[in-house]
């Protein structure tokens, strides 16, 4: 019988840093679909880290860094890391 992982638990950190990203985005006034594909990710998953509900990648952290014009450091300092 296969295993079923158990729901995620909402980091805190995750939700610091989707919520850093939406505030950056917000204030950028772009749509987390345009977001999504300057940096090269599918909108859903945008928002799953949007709201703190993806481990998102380094990689993926540079991508939507790059896309917000900004360094990685400064998105983590955003999100009090």
């Amino acid at each position: 019988m296969p295993t079923i992982s158990p729901p995620l638990e909402r980091s805190p950190h995750l939700m610091n840093i989707g919520a850093a990203i939406r505030a950056r985005r917000k204030n950028a006034g772009i749509s987390q679909e345009a977001l999504a594909d300057a940096a090269g990710l599918d909108r859903s998953h945008m928002g799953k880290i949007e709201r703190g509900e993806r481990n998102v990648t380094v990689l993926n952290m540079v991508r939507i860094a790059d896309a917000l014009g900004c360094q990685l450091s400064t998105l983590l300092l955003e999100a009090d890391l």
